[in-house]
């Protein structure tokens, strides 16, 4: 058994154990932990097979953005998940049956499985430069020959953000604090202050008057 075949059943063992804690840790912070060692193994899988930008994206992306900010807000929101969890027996026989006919679809789709003969011939294909390395092969293809569907593809995501910005601002007038400048350049000195004479012994009312 060479190196790369142990890492290989070393990342492989980890990704499946830690993808089946994910789903039956109690507490979901630790399944937010157990889902970023499972993005992990996956890349080093990644690279075993020599997809670097997959690998890379993976842990950018995936790790460094969406795994994380799971875990901030699961700390953050700071529910009540045995609430959340009391309703749960009464969904499980639904949930068993889901998943019975589900795993039925896999056995008579992997059952069923043939490879034939006479495969269709794939259209002739740009051998893969061996000179460059991965991500460049790839960086050339996306900005060379799918530039206009990548650029469209980044005006469809801002699109959608900017859309989902604007479904979810709320102004709250009342509660937030704002700076008006015509306000504050036309405020005069008899608005800011008033000059109340009060007898020696009494004081002011917060109203303004003598008390």
């Amino acid at each position: 058994m060479t190196l790369p075949d142990i890492f290989f059943y070393v990342f492989a063992s980890v990704t499946v154990a830690a993808a089946v804690m994910v789903i039956s840790a109690r507490n979901p912070v630790h399944s937010v932990l157990f889902l970023i060692l499972a993005f992990v193994n996956a890349a080093g899988l990644f690279v075993l097979m020599g997809a670097e930008f997959l690998a890379m994206i993976l842990i950018v992306v995936y790790v460094g953005a969406v795994a994380v900010l799971f875990l901030f807000v699961t700390m953050m929101l700071d529910a009540d998940y045995r609430e959340l969890r009391a309703g749960f027996l009464q969904y499980l026989p639904v949930g068993l049956l889901v998943g019975l006919v589900v795993l039925t679809e896999l056995v008579l789709v992997v059952g069923a499985w043939s490879v034939s003969g006479a495969l269709p011939k794939t259209p002739a294909q740009t051998p893969i430069p061996t000179d460059m390395t991965n991500a460049e092969a790839l960086g050339r293809v996306l900005y060379t020959d799918y530039v206009l569907l990548f650029q469209a593809s980044g005006l469809v995501l801002l699109t959608a953000m900017v859309g989902a910005i604007v479904l979810t601002l709320r102004e709250r007038r009342l509660a937030v604090k704002r700076q008006d400048i015509g306000e504050q350049v036309g405020r005069r000195p008899a608005d800011a202050i008033e000059v109340v004479k009060a007898p020696v012994g009494q004081g002011v009312a917060e109203g303004g008057g003598v008390r």
